[in-house]
């Protein structure tokens, strides 16, 4: 067989195609040629993981096996692996009269107090955290990456104008987080619609915009891959299940995508998702906190065997109580086996590197 490595100073996957192919049922899985054109599909038009043949999504096979064909690791500082924590911003401002009756419901008074103010007064606004979630992950030596939303006011979900987070945005980029697009609903599916909400957010970041991740997960393998490629993204780190934590095409490490119909690598490289904090508990997996933490070390501990890159999805809605220990817990296991806690921009310019 080929002989496969990735030295620090070439950090490609060079040669991954032909190892994989050696391995029909391994390059089946590593294509997900079962999504091409799927008749069936869940009611956010995703390919949901119980509708995959693929079972086994807890042990990344496919990295497994280009780890027995000689791939070597290296990362910065001699880390054992990589960790990408992300932040879907999918909400700024509470729903106040929703929140409010939720906050009563769960007893916590002062909140359902504080929170018809929370647009005008933000100290009292639970998501306007982005300066606390930084404090938290320097605290561990980490960065993250947010993903901010440019939506439209008559587009579904919108919540907040990007032009008003123009200060928070420019901070969390100037100290050195990163700051990326949270694709629309449609965008998924439209090179326009990914084009004008790229334009849209750089425009108030003051510069190029190189990450990308689509809102509720929503995904078309090959497509969207190849309208990301060509609205000049380097990276994507969408490509995770929303329904099941795991490997969801057998790799923990990023990779270029392969597009079996046109038989050529898309240029632009997949940082996978492996853990969003809203599949593990109530959403869809429902393991509550102590299952969910048991699955989380589990899947960190194998990527560290690995010596691969484990993607965290934690939503700013959900750093509070018990969700932001187990954030903070997660930081803190990853940091103490000695990984690399950073974001999507610096795994992406270190891999191609």
């Amino acid at each position: 067989m080929e002989n496969y490595a990735l030295k620090k100073c070439r950090n490609r996957l060079v040669g991954t195609t032909q190892i994989i192919k050696q391995r029909e049922d391994l390059w089946n899985l590593y294509t997900k040629k079962e999504e091409y054109n799927s008749p069936f599909t869940d009611e956010y038009e995703r390919f949901p993981y119980y509708l995959s043949n693929h079972r086994d999504i807890f042990e990344p096979t496919v990295s497994k096996f280009l780890i027995s064909n000689n791939l070597e690791l290296e990362y910065p500082e001699n880390k054992n692996f990589a960790v990408c924590f992300t932040h879907d911003i999918d909400v700024v401002y509470p729903k106040r009269i929703m929140s409010s009756t939720k906050a009563i419901i769960d007893r916590k008074f002062t909140d359902a107090f504080k929170l018809p103010f929370s647009k005008t007064y933000r100290p009292w606004n639970p998501y306007w955290n982005f300066k606390q979630i930084m404090e938290l992950e320097a605290k561990y030596d980490a960065k993250s990456s947010f993903y901010f939303l440019s939506l439209n006011p008559e587009e579904a979900d919108f919540n907040y104008n990007i032009k008003d987070l123009e200060s928070e945005i420019g901070f969390i980029s100037d100290s050195g987080w990163e700051v990326g697009l949270h694709g629309g609903h449609e965008s998924y599916n439209s090179l326009t619609d990914i084009q004008e909400k790229k334009r849209r957010l750089e425009k108030v970041l003051g510069k190029e915009v190189i990450g990308y991740r689509n809102h509720y997960l929503r995904f078309i393998v090959p497509n969207t891959w190849e309208f990301l490629s060509k609205a000049g993204f380097k990276y994507d780190s969408t490509f995770g299940y929303s329904d099941c934590a795991g490997f969801r095409n057998g790799m923990c490490h990023p990779f270029r995508p392969y597009n079996v119909e046109t038989e050529k690598e898309i240029e632009i490289l997949e940082i996978p998702l492996t853990i969003m904090d809203r599949t593990l508990q109530e959403n869809y997996m429902k393991l509550g906190l102590e299952r969910a933490w048991e699955l989380t070390k589990r899947l960190i501990d194998i990527v560290e065997e690995c010596k691969g890159v484990i993607t965290i999805l934690w939503h700013n809605t959900e750093m509070r109580g018990e969700n932001l220990k187990f954030y903070e817990n997660v930081l803190k296991y990853c940091s103490e086996n000695n990984a690399w806690l950073t974001s999507g921009e610096n795994i992406c310019n270190f891999w191609e590197s």
